[in-house]
């Protein structure tokens, strides 16, 4: 079985800040971590290798230094690692992205299971993975919660805005994961070491079969005018004695009873 997890190295969302004048992300001194979700993706594949065996190839499109996040997914235990490169690449939103990664799911000779983490932390968007499976035409659940796979087929308990949803699905599958549907194992000491010292592959517009015009900031609809922080309603007040904060919710006639 072939198992193909998409990932994404990200920003550290609790130290990013935002320059006032450009409008833009610093991102400049920042720590850039494996998305969370995406190593709930990584847990689930490496699960089903746990049990069933797979290959597990974890699959990447950033900067060069990306491929320290694919090391780490090796460290864990993917089996091997590729990272998409390219200044034909940059800028892409969320609809080129996922045409380059489509691309080079087909040029590896696809998979018959495609995970994903269920958004990242500094798009937020939650649009790849779903985006990804249309263009190689399979079927996909996403927000998944609990997965089982048996008989070539994986059924997911996914979760809603109002509830939860059983759904099957034949293989290839595309398969998004939330950070409930398991706790992420660390990095194996062993594996590190030989993570350390492998060189991930990189390809660039050359290696898949996709044009200029259907990557990067070219094939990008979206395009984002500025970024920025909004500003705080009102200070908040600490109080430690809960007798003064009954006092004053009371005041305020936000609980019952008038203070004396």
């Amino acid at each position: 079985m072939r198992i193909i997890v998409c990932v994404k190295q990200v920003p550290n969302t609790d130290e990013v800040k935002i320059d006032p004048v450009k409008g833009t992300l610093i991102r400049e001194g920042v720590p850039s971590i494996l998305n969370p979700d995406d190593a709930n993706a990584l847990e689930a594949a490496l699960k089903i290798k746990d049990e069933f065996g797979a290959r597990v190839t974890v699959l990447s499109m950033g900067p060069k230094q990306a491929a320290f996040a694919l090391k780490e997914c090796l460290a864990m235990g993917a089996d091997d690692a590729l990272l998409l490169c390219d200044r034909a690449f940059a800028g892409g939103d969320t609809w080129a992205t996922s045409n380059t990664l489509a691309a080079a799911i087909k040029a590896l000779g696809g998979a018959d299971l495609i995970l994903a983490g269920s958004q990242a932390i500094d798009g937020d968007t939650a649009q790849v993975g779903p985006q990804i499976a249309a263009k190689l035409d399979i079927p996909q659940i996403t927000f998944a919660i609990e997965l089982q796979l048996k008989d070539s087929k994986i059924s997911a308990k996914r979760q809603t805005q109002t509830g939860y949803e059983l759904i099957e699905a034949p293989l290839p599958a595309l398969l998004t994961a939330t950070r409930d549907l398991n706790v992420p194992r660390h990095m194996n000491a062993a594996l590190l070491i030989n993570a350390t010292e492998t060189e991930v592959p990189v390809w660039g517009l050359k290696d898949i079969n996709i044009s200029e015009d259907e990557t990067g900031l070219k094939a990008s609809p979206t395009r984002v005018i500025k970024s920025f922080v909004p500003p705080l309603k009102a200070k908040g007040k600490i109080v430690s004695d809960i007798s003064a904060v009954i006092k004053e919710l009371k005041a305020k006639r936000l609980i019952g009873g008038v203070s004396s």
